[in-house]
């Protein structure tokens, strides 16, 4: 698969708890691996709903009459679902990381690797790109993501000289972008760095962390009673929203209790938390920050 090495396919699919004659929905397809697997699981009864907003996914559809490939957001996935008259589904997986395939082309502006524009759109119908946010957004607005999502807290400073330097001419690509920040770069940190800085902004682009809630908010009305949710998130911010969300039912704050001391969360997590072995970290170097969590409504 050259377009993008499932991670943790196994267990990430196990736990989906695969009934022959049941309704699935891979809410991530990207380059197949995930809904593949599931396919091989599933019998002549079972029907697999799969959602990718990135046209270069649609290459990878799979021909089976079970399968669907619906071409949004996830964000929407009740309203789709609806669309093809299915209500409740026994199991949702999700794959919150890019694709290697959005990495690999230096064209989408995604990896730190290769110059390209900065693009960053995993949906090209989208408005709002890199290079609009990098030349555009305001010295506080920057700051603010780069410390938000980014997780850097040297963000303004960067802000402020990423404002100075567009102010002499427009920043359009990836070195660009690379050249006007290298004071904030030394060698031996310089691709974490870059790595941070390029999440915080991709991460603006997509609007990842806000499409992430919207779609765990429609998780437990979408499950069946024993259905199953089974999340690949990547970096602590994911995580955290989405182990909060089993926990809590909540993104922030506590859960109401009534008199009794009871509180009503709609999912209760299974297992532990599942991280990559060494041996599919030497083999695929993109799973080695891959967290694993899996629920079922309570």
């Amino acid at each position: 698969m050259s377009y993008h090495n499932a991670v943790l396919l196994q267990e990430s699919v196990d736990g989906l708890n695969i009934k022959e004659d049941g309704v699935y929905v891979d809410v991530t397809f990207g380059g197949g691996g995930h809904s593949k697997e599931i396919l091989k699981r599933l019998g002549k009864n079972g029907r697999l709903f799969a959602f990718d907003q990135d046209p270069d996914a649609i290459n990878n559809a799979i021909d089976d009459e079970r399968f669907v490939l619906i071409p949004e957001n996830f964000r929407y996935i009740s309203r789709f679902l609806r669309f093809h008259r299915v209500k409740k589904v026994d199991g949702i997986l999700a794959d919150l990381g890019v694709s290697s395939h959005q990495f690999d082309e230096a064209e989408r502006g995604f990896s730190i690797r290769f110059d390209g524009d900065l693009d960053m759109r995993m949906n090209q119908k989208s408005k709002i790109s890199a290079k609009e946010i990098i030349n555009n957004y305001s010295e506080e607005k920057l700051a603010e993501i780069l410390f938000l999502y980014g997780e850097l807290r040297n963000s303004r400073k960067l802000a402020r000289t990423i404002v100075h330097e567009r102010k002499n001419s427009p920043i359009e690509t990836s070195f660009q972008l690379k050249e006007v920040l290298k004071a904030f770069l030394p060698n031996a940190r310089e691709h974490k760095i870059l790595a941070q800085i390029f999440q915080a902004i991709r991460i603006e682009v997509n609007e990842e962390l806000e499409v992430l809630k919207e779609f765990l908010q429609q998780v437990p009305n979408l499950l069946n009673d024993e259905g199953r949710l089974s999340v690949i998130s990547y970096h602590s911010l994911e995580d955290r929203l989405v182990k909060r969300f089993i926990r809590t039912g909540l993104f922030e704050g506590e859960p109401e209790k009534d008199v009794f001391g009871n509180s009503n969360e709609p999912l209760k997590k299974i297992g532990k938390l599942i991280v990559p072995p060494k041996e599919e970290i030497k083999i695929n170097n993109r799973a080695r920050s891959a967290k694993l969590r899996l629920a079922t409504p309570k």
